[in-house]
C-alpha cells in the first residue's frame, strides 16, 4: 500500500514511511544528540578533519614573566630550537623542489642541524628528564591527572616518548640522506631521498608541536603543581 509522505508529498511504501518515522523519532529522543550543544555554529570534526593540535583554546597558556626561572630557561631554549628546526625544514623543502639535487649549501644546512641536534636538543631533553619530569610525574599522580593501571601514565610519559621518537627520526633521516648520496641507481636514489624528506619533515613537525605543548600546557600546569622544595631540587 502506498501513502503520501507529508514532508515530500511523494507516494511511498508503508514500510519506508514507518522506517522514516522511527528514524525521526530517534533523532528527537536520542540522549547523545539531546545532550549535544544545539548551537548552529558548532564546528564539527571528523577523523579526516581533526581539531588543530595547535588550538590555543585547549591550552592553559603561559605567562613568561611569572614562570619559575627554570621554565623561563627552557622556554628561551625552545625559541632557538624552533628557529633551527624551521631552518632545517626549509632546507628539506628546497631539497625536494630542486629535484633532490644535493648542493654544498644544502649539505651544510643539514649538517648544521644534526650537529645542533646532538649538541643542544639532546642535552635540553636530558635537562628536562633528569629531575623535572620525574618529580612532575609524581605530582600529576597525586593530583589525579593520570591514566588507569598498576603503573598509571601521565603527560610526562608522552613527553618522554616524544624525546625517544626525536632520536629515532633524526637518526633515520641522517642515515637516509647519507645512503642516498651513495646510490648509483637514479630511481633508488630518489626513493631514498623522498623517504628522508618525509621523515625529516615529520621530525620537524613533532619538535614544533612538542615545544608548543610544553610551553602552553605542561609548564603552566607544573608551575601550579610543583612545590618550592621541588624547584630547589630541579634547580640544583
Amino acid at each position: 500500500m502506498k501513502i503520501i509522505d507529508k514532508e515530500t508529498g511523494k507516494r511511498v511504501g508503508a514500510k519506508d514511511a514507518e522506517v522514516k518515522k522511527h528514524s525521526k523519532k530517534l533523532k528527537e529522543e536520542d540522549p547523545i544528540l539531546r545532550n549535544a550543544d544545539k548551537d548552529e555554529n558548532l564546528e564539527e570534526f571528523s577523523a579526516m578533519d581533526p581539531p588543530s593540535a595547535y588550538d590555543k583554546e585547549r591550552m592553559v597558556g603561559a605567562n613568561y614573566e611569572t614562570m619559575n626561572p627554570f621554565f623561563q630557561e627552557l622556554m628561551d631554549e625552545h625559541k632557538e630550537v624552533v628557529a633551527k628546526t624551521n631552518e632545517f625544514d626549509t632546507a628539506l623543502i628546497n631539497f625536494k623542489t630542486s629535484g633532490y639535487n644535493f648542493t654544498e649549501e644544502l649539505s651544510q644546512a643539514f649538517n648544521t642541524f644534526f650537529v645542533y641536534f646532538d649538541d643542544h636538543i639532546l642535552p635540553h631533553n636530558r635537562k628536562e628528564e633528569r629531575h623535572y619530569f620525574r618529580i612532575l610525574h609524581d605530582r600529576l599522580i597525586e593530583a589525579g591527572e593520570h591514566g588507569n593501571g598498576e603503573e598509571p601514565s601521565t603527560a610526562v610519559d608522552i613527553m618522554i616518548d616524544d624525546h625517544v621518537k626525536f632520536i629515532q627520526l633524526a637518526a633515520l633521516t641522517f642515515n637516509l640522506l647519507g645512503l642516498g648520496t651513495r646510490l648509483q641507481d637514479t630511481d633508488s636514489k630518489i626513493m631514498t631521498f623522498d623517504l628522508a624528506f618525509n621523515t625529516g619533515r615529520e621530525l620537524s613537525e613533532m619538535i614544533r608541536l612538542h615545544v608548543f605543548r610544553e610551553d602552553e600546557t605542561l609548564f603552566p600546569l607544573s608551575q601550579d603543581l610543583l612545590t618550592a622544595q621541588d624547584f630547589e631540587v630541579i634547580n640544583e
